[in-house]
């Protein structure tokens, strides 16, 4: 039976490190970093709020420019899809891992609150520039002086079919 399914990741959250980028041996850049989210939950013995972290795994193909952006606190919207694979270590153990394979990205500012550093001299301003995305189908595209393709005429008002 062939039904319909859903792999859906979206996240919000900082880098807990600086993202590595490294290349496959034909070539194709593999960024990879961790993603840390935050939630708040009640003591159920004592009635007082913690905040409790949880840690993503995240993988981005094609996308070595974007990764110098990566940096440590860096807060981040990553849209994906949740993989699972196994590798086997050093020690010839085996070990799984699950992770989110990037489909879309965007950078929403400088480091987080309270980070050292302040915020990167390049995102001191997101609010006038706006968050930087880099969709999957953006990733690896042609250069800028690829042809625009042939799109229909714009309507007008008037030609608005409802």
């Amino acid at each position: 039976m062939a039904g319909r399914s859903v792999n859906k990741v979206i996240l919000l959250g900082h880098l807990g490190k600086d993202a590595e980028t490294r290349f496959t041996t034909s070539g194709v850049a593999l960024t990879r970093f961790t993603l840390a989210t935050n939630r708040r939950v009640k003591d159920a013995q004592t009635g007082d709020w913690k905040d409790e972290t949880d840690w993503h795994n995240v993988t981005l193909w094609r996308s070595e420019n974007l990764a110098n952006f990566l940096t440590k606190g860096k807060q981040v919207y990553v849209e994906g899809r949740l993989q699972s694979r196994s590798y086997e270590d050093k020690d010839g153990q085996k070990k799984y891992i699950t992770e989110v394979v990037v489909d879309e990205i965007i950078l929403l500012g400088g480091r987080g609150e309270g980070a050292p550093g302040g915020e990167d001299a390049g995102w001191s301003d997101a609010s006038q520039r706006g968050p930087v995305s880099m969709p999957r189908q953006q990733q690896g595209a042609k250069p800028a002086s690829a042809p625009e393709p042939d799109f229909p005429p714009a309507m007008g008002e008037d030609d608005v079919p409802f």
